[in-house]
């Protein structure tokens, strides 16, 4: 695991040193706002209805999305400068800091509370428990990333030791995770959705069990911005975190059906009936922040898995990544 993290850390402090001269200056003037995000996944549903219900266009914003394919990936996009904003687990912005970074990537707003993936089998198991993972190898995505952690967290709660009682693989790369699982590998692994009920619709797995369920309330998913970018673009930023306010509040008072609306155009080749019941699925395990504000307590709670995962030594002080200020001017 430390050999993996300080791969990362490598590469993205390698980046930012090239980079910085850059980030001195990261104004951005024309409207348009590069979005790298971790994955495309309906479990961000209230960022694709900002987008879709015209909430940003409202700000004169237009968003310019990209995927990361995992949070290494979208870290490294974010201090390099080829994304204004990032869409990623809030574990990177501790692993950076913990470095010393003189350009701290800084999380302006959370957007969901829970692990958004599930644990997908080869067979039905209308009956599953996590004690059934008893000797099972499952596919958890890299290691020191949040789905893995809390994977790992899932299982140890109910009494499984990783590399005893089972055996997470961490060596396939996250956005290969559904490819290596058809290919053959392990007996179970974890997907988001819609990609986890559409693996279901064609016959080729099944959805056992909610990792984000069994694992409870926790700081997962936030947006971040380097502190350069939100000391040059304030307003810009402001009205940006104002337009998904907007759609978390969508989300939160529309159903599923039109939810599933509103997202639709972000997954042009999903079947409407997966996509209803993708956001369902996070509709019933409470996945997203009622007020998209990272709290103290969500914080440490956040770097209490990450110490017993053993990607930190020791916690970082809250301030020096969490910047709420721009969320108490708008909810002010």
């Amino acid at each position: 695991m430390k050999k993996i993290l300080t791969l990362f850390l490598i590469m993205a402090f390698a980046v930012l040193g090239c980079c910085c001269f850059v980030a001195c200056d990261n104004k951005n003037d024309d409207g348009v706002i590069k979005v790298n995000e971790v994955t495309h996944s309906i479990f961000y549903a209230p960022f694709y209805a900002a987008i879709n219900l015209g909430y940003f266009e409202e700000y004169g914003i237009k968003i310019e999305l990209t995927n990361g394919g995992g949070s290494d990936k979208s870290m490294t996009a974010l201090i390099s400068g080829d994304a204004d904003i990032a869409l990623l687990g809030p574990e990177t912005s501790v692993y950076v800091k913990s470095q010393g970074s003189s350009n701290t990537a800084k999380i302006i707003g959370q957007l969901t509370q829970k692990d958004g993936s599930f644990l997908i089998g080869r067979t039905k198991e209308p009956d599953f428990t996590w004690t059934d993972l008893r000797g099972k190898e499952v596919i958890g995505g890299r290691q020191g990333g949040m789905p893995a952690m809390c994977l790992e967290y899932a299982v140890a709660q109910n009494g499984l030791v990783d590399g005893t009682d089972i055996f997470i693989n961490y060596d396939v790369q996250f956005d290969l995770i559904t490819a290596a699982f058809e290919g053959g590998v392990g007996d179970y692994c974890t997907m988001f959705e819609p990609n986890a009920s559409q693996y279901e619709a064609e016959g080729k797995g099944y959805i056992v069990a909610s990792v984000g369920q069994e694992v409870g309330n926790i700081a997962y998913t936030c947006f971040m911005a380097t502190e350069n970018f939100i000391k040059g673009n304030r307003q810009t930023v402001t009205d940006f975190m104002r337009a998904v306010v907007k759609g978390v509040n969508y989300c939160l008072t529309h159903s599923a059906e039109e939810i599933a609306d509103a997202v639709a155009p972000s997954f042009s080749t999903t079947d409407k009936d997966l996509i209803v019941k993708s956001v369902q699925s996070y509709m019933d395990i409470d996945s997203w922040s009622a007020v998209p504000y990272m709290t103290e307590n969500s914080f440490s709670q956040l770097q209490d898995v990450l110490l017993r995962a053993g990607t930190i030594k020791s916690k970082v002080p809250y301030a020096e990544v969490v910047d709420n200020s721009i969320l108490d001017e708008i909810l002010k």
